[in-house]
Order: C-alpha cells, then structure tokens, then sequence
C-alpha cells in the first residue's frame, strides 16, 4: 500500500520504499518549495505524467556522479578545449526547463516534465535552489541541464542538446564549478547506460541519505543565483 501524503511536508522513511517499481515511496501532495526541498534533502524526487498524482520516489541503488569521477572522452576534451562556446550559469533557466521538457527521448512518448513541474522548479530558481547550466554556440542555446542545490549537494533533474556534445560540455563545466565549491555529489536519481558512461555509479540507497545528511546542509551554501560568468575554464588551452 503506497502512502497518501498529510498536508504538511512529511514523508514516510525511504526503507518503506518498495522494491518494485524502483523506489517508489508515497503519492499525493504537492510541488511547493517547502515540500520539494524536503524531499531532497531525504533523498527524495517527483516523478509523475500528467494526469497522475504526483508520485514520489527514492530508489535504491542511487546513481550518483562525484564532480571529480567525471569521464571526459577524447572527442569532448578536444571540443572543451577549443573553447568555440560559452556556458553561463542561470540566465537561461526557463528556456533550459522547457527545452529539456520538449525535446524527444528514446522509448518516451511524452515527458515528466509537466506545466506544474516546470512552474515548481521556476520558483526553486526564483528562490535560489534550483540553477541551469547552459551550453551557448554562435549565440543559440544548444544545450544545458538544471538542478537544485542544497548545500553541497547538487540534484540533477534532465538535461538536453541541439547541438553535438551541449549537454556534455554544460556537464562537464558543472563538475568543475562544483568542485571549485568544494560540492560532494551530483544525483543522477536512475541508473542508465548513458549516465555511467559519464562516470555516475550506482551506491546504496543508505549510504546516499548518509551523505545527504553531512553535506545537504544550508550551512555549507546559502541559496541565490550563481554568477554567470563563474563557471570554470580549466578546459581551455592557453596560448
């Protein structure tokens, strides 16, 4: 029996999460910050379809993606190293959300990102959590990710690219603002092929939520939008 959610931001502990579907903890609720902020910091994400109630899910194993774990292949390395692109940090971040909410995915027919959750997370980023990395080519938004960050941790949501490698390169500047913030971890929420090619791995849930109560503290880093210009350029070659 899945849990129906009190008014207040409560949720039940993610042991009681079932096995299958992966991770799925409780229904109903809602997308205010208060309770989206909640989740997080329990190790806890929404994840629905329109017309649904919201669902909510912890699973376990957690992929995860330390900034310095980061894969980058030879091709990318080449690409970051010429420098023919910019990335700026949240002046884009409602183009990124509905971006990565329209662009097409294998074995999807629709999206997760609903009208509903695409206004929650614009006000986590009115609020200062939640932040997009962006990927600018010839002056086009060609690719990016966003995310919310509490603390020193960064929960990644989606990501998408128009052009070759743009939500690579977003990625990659991410890992290196991140660890320039002395930040502990990415969650990447699911497993998938695409991820760990990037150098997420899976962990125990328990050893997750362990580490979100070290490091997913407002002590370490206060919220509000981050520079645009502050992403790193370790990639470039200098002359």
């Amino acid at each position: 029996m899945i849990p129906w959610l009190p008014p207040a931001p409560f949720f039940p502990p993610v042991s009681r999460a079932l096995a299958e579907p992966n991770g799925l903890l409780a229904a109903g609720g809602d997308l205010a910050p208060e309770r989206l902020l909640a989740a997080y910091r329990l190790g806890i994400f929404p994840w629905y379809t329109a017309g649904e109630p919201i669902l909510w899910w912890s699973p376990d194993p957690r992929m995860v993606l330390f900034p310095a774990e980061i894969k980058v292949s030879r091709s990318l390395r080449r690409t970051l190293r010429q420098g023919q692109y910019q990335v700026r940090l949240d002046t884009a971040f409602d183009d990124v959300v509905a971006a990565c909410a329209g662009t097409p995915r294998d074995g999807q027919a629709g999206t997760w990102i609903t009208a509903e959750m695409q206004a929650a997370y614009r006000r986590l980023h009115e609020l200062g959590h939640a932040h997009s990395v962006e990927t600018w080519i010839d002056g086009k938004l060609a690719g990016g990710l966003y995310g919310v960050a509490l603390g020193r941790a960064f929960y990644g949501e989606s990501m998408f690219t128009h052009r070759s490698d743009g939500s690579k390169i977003a990625l990659a500047h991410l890992c290196e603002h991140l660890k320039r913030r002395e930040f502990g971890i990415i969650d990447c929420q699911m497993e998938t092929t695409h991820l760990a090619s990037l150098g997420a791995r899976p962990i125990p849930r328990s050893d997750f939520t362990a580490l979100l109560r070290r490091i997913a503290t407002a002590d370490f880093d206060s919220p509000g939008r981050w520079p645009a210009d502050a992403v790193a350029d370790a990639f470039v070659k200098r002359a």
